[in-house]
């Protein structure tokens, strides 16, 4: 998965170069968009677009997030464009409906080529839309689909923390597939937890605003070959869109908060995080 544009050119030199001169212009990542969502209906392949036009290299679409019957709905984005890769996967707010016809879609989706992970998966102790036994059952049963499928977890968790870790450290850390830890809102203690368990931790749009000094304290700690950004579109927008509809296109401002957190430049950091993103999808 992962390399050349498509108008490469016949010859590997030309190659190259075409491919070092597109990769100094695409250095953003975001890790996580719903572009499944509603909101999205009207314009979808034109907020695709203008996310490659704001440098993304790759974009990660998450899939399920309108409901377990909407599964694989990330999947043609990412077969229409080769940077765009898919996640399949239940939310925890869904997993009362989970059923075992979901599992078993959940697990032929597992083999298409452009599913990269399973997931968004977790608990949610916050709003609590399902029962929190429900929330641990379908969070154990899709990794046991993730194993089986040899792909990492997008992890979902929102004041939740003790149960997450307890539940991976039975159930995942020896997996060695990893995940990442989505939209991080935990401690430090966390944070270190789960990168032993072989996790990158991808920081949102919240780690703009002005209240998040607690997040910020985090993000300026975490190793830089373990970060990833995100925006978890169309949520969550990052100053100066805050309150409106987020997109793809707006990581770079929450680049651009990781970069004056760590005193890196906007290109370095989103560099690093594109090659975190790469290496650990095994993408060019």
């Amino acid at each position: 998965m992962g390399g050349l544009p498509n108008d490469r050119p016949d010859r590997p030199a030309e190659a190259m170069i075409q491919w070092r001169n597109h990769s100094m212009t695409q250095f953003l990542v975001d890790s996580h968009a719903h572009l499944d969502d509603s909101k999205f209906d009207t314009d979808r392949e034109a907020v695709i677009q203008r996310a490659r036009a704001a440098g993304l290299r790759y974009l990660l679409a998450v899939g399920g997030g309108t409901g377990p019957d909407t599964l694989g709905s990330s999947v043609p984005m990412a077969e229409r464009h080769d940077w765009v890769y898919a996640t399949v996967g239940l939310h925890p707010h869904d997993a009362r409906h989970l059923r075992e016809s979901h599992l078993d879609e959940i697990r032929t989706l597992a083999r298409h080529p452009k599913v990269v992970a399973i997931g968004e998966l977790g608990l949610d102790y916050y709003y609590d839309h399902s029962p929190r036994e429900l929330q641990k059952q379908a969070l154990i049963r899709q990794m046991e689909l993730a194993r089986e499928a040899k792909l990492p977890i997008i992890v979902h968790c929102r004041d939740a923390w003790r149960d997450l870790r307890e539940i991976a450290e039975l159930h995942w850390a020896s997996s060695g597939w990893g995940g990442i830890l989505h939209c991080f809102s935990g401690t430090r203690q966390d944070a270190a937890q789960f990168r032993n368990w072989g996790f990158l931790v991808s920081f949102a749009g919240n780690v703009t605003y002005k209240k998040a000094d607690e997040l910020r304290a985090v993000a300026r700690e975490i190793p830089l070959d373990c970060l990833l950004t995100e925006t978890d579109s169309p949520y969550l927008a990052p100053l100066p869109y805050r309150g409106k509809r987020n997109e793809p296109a707006y990581v770079r401002e929450v680049t651009r908060a990781l970069a004056a957190l760590r005193g890196l430049a906007e290109e370095e950091m989103g560099e690093h995080a594109v090659k975190n993103f790469a290496r650990f999808f095994h993408l060019d």
